[in-house]
């Protein structure tokens, strides 16, 4: 049976119908403060406002999804705060934003200290590597709403960000010629599990030790590289036309830019926990929509700045590559297979 992300629970075509839906209620409520005026809504990687005094305060929401799951069978909860923390400030840093605060929010079936500590070690950890403090957060005990075996719980933050005009990318600068930088993943990240553990754990044990992997517990929990320091020193000393955190949905995330033609064909080498999904039956297309495939971020500036931005994650010990370029005609294209 091939298996495809829907068959694992998660249908994307209709997620994005429920969030359109959701966009135009939310859009009811734009001017509805005086004080901040709306400078850019849903739907791109944070919602903007224009606070007084000329500046713009950037705000983003996120978790780790079915991560959590992972966490829970490995009894490892120091690493999965840092995924939170990536999926939040990986995001804003996308509009041009610094992150100046981040709150968290766990809920949970009980109360258990030890583990509690465990997960905000984790989101220390993932503040401190962003230059970042967190300011506050809820840990919520719902065993009515959280179920599972033993401890079971849930794990989602918010970032807060501040940018001048003159910083903000929105992508709408992207023309064809442009060239497309990709920034390495550590892996997958935190985003597909439902399928990578339909995939994987159907044939695996969470402990198994497998060549080239490791113990697949180990690699699935592997934390989310965090991009923040770099992004936001070349936003500072390179011309930049768009910046795109590759999550779910993979790479047709660069939609959310602009409208153009995105042409892929020089990605890095698959991670092995990346490949060992592939290797379970899941078709070339379906990986492309659904996981980073190496590249964790990318970076769409013209042609001379590529020297720039690679040394500048070389700087923070990131590897990055030209992995392809804008071109007229409109979609995603990953070795000229049209995904999106």
């Amino acid at each position: 049976m091939t298996l495809t992300y829907k068959k694992a629970g998660v249908d994307i075509l209709n997620i994005k119908q429920s969030q359109k839906a959701i966009g135009k209620l939310i859009a009811s409520t734009h001017n509805i403060q005086r004080k901040a005026r709306i400078t850019h809504g849903f739907g791109h990687y944070a919602g903007i406002v224009e606070i007084p005094g000329g500046k713009l305060l950037a705000t983003h929401t996120d978790g780790v999804g079915t991560k959590v799951v992972i966490a829970n069978m490995m009894r490892k909860y120091n690493t999965i705060g840092i995924d939170c923390v990536a999926m939040n400030v990986n995001d804003i840093i996308c509009i041009g934003a610094t992150p100046i605060s981040f709150v968290d929010y766990i809920a949970a079936n009980k109360n258990d200290v030890s583990i509690f500590k465990k997960i905000v070690e984790g989101l220390v950890t993932g503040a401190k590597k962003s230059a970042m403090p967190i300011v506050g957060g809820e840990t919520a005990i719902m065993p009515d709403v959280i179920e599972g075996n033993g401890f079971a719980f849930d794990l989602a933050g918010m970032v807060v960000g501040l940018l001048d005009k003159k910083d903000m990318i929105l992508g709408n600068k992207i023309k064809s010629g442009d060239i497309i930088i990709g920034a390495n993943s550590s892996g997958i990240h935190s985003n597909g599990y439902s399928l990578a553990r339909k995939a994987i754990l159907a044939r695996y044990s969470i402990n198994d030790k497998v060549k080239g992997v490791g113990i697949i517990g180990d690699a699935l929990l592997k934390p989310t590289e965090i991009y923040t320091k770099p992004v936001l020193e070349m936003i500072q000393k390179c011309k930049i036309n768009g910046l795109a955190h590759i999550t779910g949905g993979s790479f047709t995330k660069l939609l959310r830019l602009k409208t153009i033609g995105y042409e892929i064909d020089s990605l890095p080498k698959t991670p092995p926990i990346i490949r060992l999904i592939e290797d379970q039956g899941v078709k070339d297309e379906e990986m492309y929509k659904t996981f980073n495939m190496g590249v964790g971020f990318c970076v769409i500036a013209p042609k001379d700045q590529a020297a720039r931005i690679k040394s500048t994650f070389k700087k923070y010990k990131i590897p990055s590559q030209e992995i392809g370029r804008i071109v007229s005609k409109k979609g995603v294209f990953v070795n000229s297979q049209k995904i999106a």
